[in-house]
């Protein structure tokens, strides 16, 4: 137990002393929203739901609900999806 928490706490020093973003180390997902007609998620698991009204994306730390009107999926890769449209309101439900 005690080798993991010393191990954890050198990684993170490298890390620190490297200057890696820490979404790049962990599964936290990065969220970037560009006015309210664009959003940007990096690190995310899957999509669980997908309507003109809403889209929700499961990610490693929880569900992030995306609510407006006329979202389209326009870009998705392995690593992040970008929509698009009338971006109302983002919320969160993490995971217990």
């Amino acid at each position: 137990m005690k080798r993991g928490k010393e191990l954890k706490k050198r990684l993170s020093k490298i890390n620190e002393f490297l200057e890696i973003p820490e979404e790049i180390i962990t599964d936290k997902p990065k969220i970037t929203i560009l006015g309210f007609e664009e959003l940007v998620i990096e690190n995310y698991k899957n999509i669980l739901e997908y309507e003109e009204i809403f889209i929700k994306v499961n990610t490693h730390i929880g569900v992030i609900n995306i609510n407006g009107f006329n979202l389209n999926l326009t870009q998705m890769n392995k690593e992040d999806l970008m929509i698009t449209g009338q971006i109302d309101s983002i919320d969160f439900e993490a995971n217990e």
